[in-house]
């Protein structure tokens, strides 16, 4: 997308877009940045409210605590430092002193961060460095600690491990944009020294939507499945008619290409990307090159649901939501045949149809550049994430026998664990939070330090809730934060996996939510729904569970004193 379009999504209406603060510093002009960021932010179904700090002022706007930086209080602090900065701060050192230049910035970042956590909340989005070829000493830069390629790429290298410690640091890698687009496409020596623009206008729109891509998925609009078509999409040939010896997979030629791009398929998979398959193949015959062929990388242990018959791909991407129970939005779907995205893209408008190239060979290089998968956080616990829709898939089969709810939840045996928030969850928990859109009632997003706070705040009651039945275990599955407001119980925040809905985790949950408030002396429960685009499934859920609306129905409050446990059909066991 280019800059003239990002600018003509500023004239659109952005009133009923979700808004989000960010503010924007920078080490040399960034009026045109901001432009495209705001725009792609509309692009992507944000009103990005921006504060844009005046030129070369991050010094000032973030160690001056009166500053309007913390009177604005982003959500998103974007710090913006050039390499064409940096090279000229360099060249200022004193020689004997240059070999430190890398630690010296890293601990300038890190006073940024320590004193940014101090004040407010901000997720911070700082840019990496691109690297200049400044050949002072040729290749030999590389063997040099006083060269500033070497302090260059070291500073880039501590960035990536500073961000590691911080949880709430995040790095646009705009030297790994330059690296794919080159530095003359990214860079404009005559447009930087008539305008003091260090990108060049080509380049503006793909480090907006790098900046994007880390937003959204902090907001948690992210894509957490993969549709993969078989035939000439995930190997090449027919497999119905070239059989199971000629497709093409392996080490030689074109089969290396596929055999490359599963790789890559299974390092989402590895990292908690639901894989599921949607061909027009007769089953027995398309399972088969998972089953018995030598060269497959991907097998149906990888596959959360397999779908191959001769219907409508439409209809089937269907099946395949009803059982992951998640969004098209959420879904992307990969397919070598045009006609077929064509049908997709008609009958799902919300999921993603990438215009695969013609030529395979493209497809991985195709894909990784569009980076649909951004993620800001990543637990132990996505790597189960394959095997709990693969049992969840057994769990709709099952539930088809019965006739009776009630008998098929019992059927389950399910146990469910319940506690305070322990250190360990704690990650999951803030993922929960910010990738959570569905059955989440107030849509408030926390970071790791926010749940340390909250965890061991007096004036707060947590519960986390992790379920298991005869197929297996769903892990953590729920989280209550509960802020005790005079004689109130306030729900700050309930979340539930789509995977649980249904199975009496809801009686469950408000029985212990009652509970806690009884043991608090607490008199009402006060629960509050603030709609958005994604959580209209729960508008209801108050109602439901027996609160009175108030507040023209965005509070629900119910009375503690009348309450009477609701009746579920699993077995509670304390949290260890």
């Amino acid at each position: 997308m280019d800059l003239a379009t990002l600018k003509r999504n500023l004239k659109k209406d952005v009133s009923a877009l979700p808004s989000v603060s960010v503010a924007l510093l920078g080490d040399s002009p960034t009026q045109l940045l901001s432009v495209a960021l705001k725009g792609y932010g509309v692009e992507e179904g944000f009103n990005i409210d921006l504060f844009e700090a005046e030129y070369n002022q991050i010094d000032q706007e973030i160690l001056n605590k009166g500053s309007e930086l913390y009177s604005h209080d982003p959500r998103f602090l974007i710090i913006f430092q050039s390499t064409e900065k940096l090279i000229l701060e360099f060249y200022k050192t004193e020689k004997s002193a240059r070999h430190s230049f890398a630690a010296d910035h890293i601990a300038k970042v890190s006073e940024y961060i320590e004193t940014l956590n101090g004040e407010l909340k901000s997720n911070v989005i700082y840019f990496n460095f691109p690297e200049i070829n400044e050949n002072t000493f040729g290749n030999y830069s590389n063997k040099i600690t006083s060269s500033f390629t070497y302090q260059l790429r070291k500073i880039n290298y501590e960035l990536m491990n500073l961000a590691g410690k911080c949880k709430n640091l995040f790095i646009n890698d705009v030297s790994a944009l330059q690296n794919q687009l080159g530095r003359l496409f990214a860079f404009s020596p005559s447009v930087y020294t008539n305008t003091g623009l260090v990108y060049s206008l080509d380049f503006l729109p793909y480090v907006a939507k790098n900046t994007m891509d880390i937003i959204k998925s902090i907001q948690g609009k992210i894509k957490k499945c993969l549709i993969l078509d078989l035939d000439n999409t995930l190997w090449g040939g027919i497999i119905g008619d070239d059989g199971l010896e000629n497709i093409q997979i392996g080490n030689l030629g074109i089969g290396e290409t596929f055999t490359k791009w599963q790789y890559w398929i299974k390092q989402l998979q590895e990292r908690g990307i639901i894989l599921a398959v949607c061909s027009k193949n007769d089953e027995k015959i398309a399972m088969e090159p998972f089953e018995k062929h030598n060269d497959m990388v991907l097998r149906l242990d990888d596959i959360a649901v397999f779908v191959a018959n001769w219907d409508n791909k439409a209809d089937n991407i269907r099946h395949i939501q009803s059982v992951l129970n998640i969004g098209f939005d959420a879904m992307v779907f990969v397919d070598d045949n045009p006609a077929e995205r064509k049908i997709v893209r008609d009958n799902i408008p919300d999921i993603i149809v990438p215009e695969l190239p013609e030529d395979p060979a493209e497809y991985l290089s195709f894909l990784q550049q569009l980076n649909l998968f951004e993620t800001a956080s990543v637990t132990d616990e996505d790597g189960d994430r394959t095997r709990q829709y693969q049992e969840e898939s057994k769990r709709v089969s099952k539930k088809k026998s019965f006739v009776n709810e009630e008998e098929f939840l019992q059927s389950l045996d399910m146990v469910g664990k319940c506690g305070p928030f322990c250190k360990m969850d704690i990650p999951r928990i803030a993922q929960l939070t910010q990738r959570s859109n569905q059955f989440n009632l107030r849509t408030v997003r926390y970071t790791d330090e926010d749940i340390t706070r909250i965890t061991s705040s007096s004036s707060h009651e947590t519960i986390s809730f992790k379920l298991t039945d005869t197929f297996g275990d769903y892990g953590l599955v729920s989280m209550i934060i509960l802020e005790k407001r005079g004689d109130e119980m306030f729900i700050d925040t309930w979340i539930m996996s789509c995977r649980v809905l249904k199975r009496g985790l809801e009686q469950m949950v408000i029985n212990e939510i009652v509970s806690l408030a009884k043991k608090n002396g607490l008199k009402k429960i006060v629960g509050e729904y603030i709609p958005t685009s994604k959580n209209g499934m729960v508008k209801d859920h108050y109602n439901g569970l027996g609160f009175s609306a108030t507040d023209n129905g965005n509070k629900w409050i119910l009375g503690v004193d009348s309450y009477s446990d609701k009746i579920h059909f699993i077995k509670k066991v304390a949290e260890s």
